[in-house]
């Protein structure tokens, strides 16, 4: 029997939904600290194979997810492009930046990318023998737009100024560092497929601050070419994009990209999603991610709200975000008896 995240992938509407959860391997569980622990911090537990490996494979034994995404970070691919990348404990990612055409020039590209990404690839190799055979391996990348704002600015922000500062004031620089991360992000997916990843997602996580043209240009126009290029070396290969935080931008996306799936953050209803995005295909979400936190009747009222709204089609149950260290492994729990058993 074909898998039930392909299934929903492929447009089928099926009785109840399958799960999986963004960052679901992820620090509110106990076992994935002492792992990371045991990596000795968190791009050594990215790079070595088996414990990443490992940090992946927990959340299905414990929850019975229907997929299992591989454990690993959007920003190994501008590292694996030549920026420095390092994590500041309690701050986040912090990178080289890319702001002058002196810095751009000396970014890699093509083949190279692999000599540093290598350790990902055969964690995906390692999954695709150990995981349950009912459970879907997704691989993923950081959207173009997404990663460059990292880039850009050197750390994350709130409002991806510096990106749209560089944008304004120097679109050439601006649309050269968009075109080579869109290069390297199809071959990096392509190494995860053919090391064993069965659908891919493409995560851009900042594409809400893109406005207009804007959002067309550098959020969906990369998409559909990364989508394209994927399908194109792979036939039939599923590919879920998730521009968060899109608004009335999620409406036409299937479309326009190719994407088998649009996943949807919490800033818009299951309804809406129902009447605007979900008729063109597949739609993942969108549970709001602190209800893993607060749990009890709120939480198993809004699983029913979103798993009835989302019902008269092809849907995959996730949370509208990643959830958060501080939520109780017991509401994974209770999230998945209550879809699963009504």
């Amino acid at each position: 029997m074909t898998k039930t995240i392909l299934r929903a992938l492929a447009g089928e509407t099926l009785p109840t939904p399958p799960i999986w959860m963004m960052r679901q391997a992820g620090r509110y569980l106990p076992e994935y600290r002492a792992t990371r622990a045991q990596a000795g911090d968190f791009l050594s537990l990215c790079y070595n194979p088996e414990l990443a490996a490992e940090v992946t494979l927990q959340p299905i034994r414990r929850y019975g997810f229907d997929a299992a995404i591989l454990f690993a970070d959007i920003l190994l691919l501008p590292q694996a492009l030549g920026a420095d990348l390092w994590f500041v404990t309690g701050e986040g990612p912090r990178l080289s930046t890319i702001t002058t055409d002196a810095e751009f020039d000396k970014l890699g590209k093509g083949e190279m990318i692999h000599d540093t990404l290598n350790p990902v690839y055969e964690t995906v190799k390692i999954l695709s023998k150990e995981l349950p055979a009912e459970t879907t391996l997704i691989g993923f990348a950081g959207a173009p737009w997404t990663v460059a704002t990292y880039m850009i600015a050197g750390k994350g922000t709130p409002d991806q100024g510096p990106a749209h500062a560089l944008k304004a004031e120097n679109r050439a620089l601006f649309e050269k560092i968009i075109e080579r991360l869109t290069e390297g992000t199809i071959d990096y997916l392509s190494k995860q497929v053919e090391a064993g990843a069965e659908v891919v997602k493409i995560f851009d996580s900042w594409a809400g601050s893109l406005k207009g043209e804007d959002f067309d240009k550098y959020a969906l126009e990369p998409a559909r070419i990364i989508t394209q290029e994927m399908k194109a070396r792979f036939p039939g290969l599923p590919v879920i994009a998730f521009p968060r935080q899109a608004g009335d931008k999620y409406i036409g996306f299937h479309k326009a990209t190719g994407a088998d799936c649009v996943a949807v953050d919490d800033s818009v209803t299951p309804e809406w999603v129902a009447e605007h995005v979900q008729p063109a295909g597949c739609v993942q979400g969108n549970l709001k991610n602190t209800h893993m936190v607060t749990g009890g009747q709120g939480l198993i009222d809004e699983i029913r709200h979103v798993v009835k709204a989302l019902s008269g089609g092809p849907h995959i149950f996730n949370l509208g975000h990643g959830i958060t260290p501080d939520a109780d492994p017991e509401n994974v729990k209770l999230m998945i008896d209550t879809i699963r058993n009504g």
